[in-house]
């Protein structure tokens, strides 16, 4: 199968470009930080006029995950106007384009359309409330990409993993401020549902084979607050779990408003697959086997050295 994957710079796109490979053949679309992947590489910026008509007609994709997106909350606040451009009209219009060719299509959305003031756990029948520019502009983005393309995939996602400058998770947040020796603080009331990375790969090249369609939470089935997420990297990672200190996100410095509960129900997803969804604990281990195999440096190679300053 030939995939289109956008935002192939990005943590997601990269690491699933990555696992694709040893059974698929792999397009990414990027504007390029990149160098030296061991997959096809098309540079250019999605939003340039008659660029999805050029991707298309060069790539003619079998299927198309789209990653990129405008995803630094903060920045979406204060910028709505670019917020909307890259995580709503974008989308819709590659979905419109995979519509038109006939290319099942996976949108990539966020746990952060839900509002987290109900408790127990959100199915994907609830109604979505999104709390800042960020949130509003992807769930915007969800019901344009299914109002012309219904037979698209919607992916709700929450994730960890390394990225190419290991500064883009909040994994990796956490090691690299333990590892110096730097108290941080924790979350303890905001509660989320983390899937590692390469889980989060495999779990969407499995969505595209079973021809699912439709609107599904592809996040890990354990939930646990920001706080225990970072003790539990900490422990793994042989870390001074006492750096992280716990203190509710109202107290935070924050700009942009967060949801406290965001546990995810993938029920739905695990009935649909056939199969248990990786949890937390599994995927930390990966993660952390990843680490003692060097692949943080490997994925750092990727990255386009910046151009000198005289």
């Amino acid at each position: 199968m030939r995939i289109l994957v956008t935002g192939a710079s990005g943590l997601l796109g990269l690491n699933l470009s990555l696992a694709a490979l040893p059974s698929h053949q792999v397009i990414g679309v990027d504007r390029s930080t990149l160098v030296g992947v061991p997959f096809e590489l098309l540079n250019m910026d999605l939003l340039d006029e008659g660029a999805l008509n050029t991707m298309f007609a060069a790539v003619r994709p079998d299927a198309l995950i789209h990653c990129a997106a405008l995803a630094d909350v903060d920045a979406c606040q204060a910028d709505p106007a670019a917020s909307q451009r890259l995580n709503t009209v974008l989308p819709e219009d590659l979905a419109a384009g995979c519509a038109k060719h006939d290319i099942p299509m996976i949108h990539i959305s966020t746990d952060a359309v839900l509002d987290g003031r109900r408790a127990g756990f959100y199915t994907e029948q609830d109604t979505p409330n999104p709390l800042g520019v960020y949130a509003r502009t992807k769930l915007e983005g969800e019901r344009a990409v299914l109002a012309v393309n219904p037979a698209a995939i919607i992916a709700r996602v929450n994730f960890f993993g390394w990225s190419l400058t290991r500064t883009r998770s909040l994994a990796e947040f956490f090691i690299n401020n333990l590892r110096d020796g730097i108290s941080v603080n924790g979350f303890t009331d905001v509660h989320f549902c983390p899937m590692f990375v390469g889980d989060l790969a495999e779990t969407l090249l499995l969505m595209l084979e079973k021809g699912l369609v439709g609107l599904y939470h592809v996040v890990g089935s354990e939930a646990l607050s920001k706080y225990e997420f970072g003790q539990a990297i900490a422990r793994q990672f042989g870390y001074d779990p006492d750096l992280i200190k716990p203190i509710t996100v109202d107290r935070s410095d924050l700009v942009a408003p967060r949801s406290h509960n965001l546990r995810l129900s993938v029920h739905k997803l695990s009935t649909d697959l056939g199969r248990p969804v990786p949890g937390f604990s599994t995927g930390l281990v990966k993660f952390y086997t990843q680490f003692q195999q060097g692949y943080p440096q490997k994925i750092a190679s990727y990255q386009q050295p910046s151009p000198l300053v005289n």
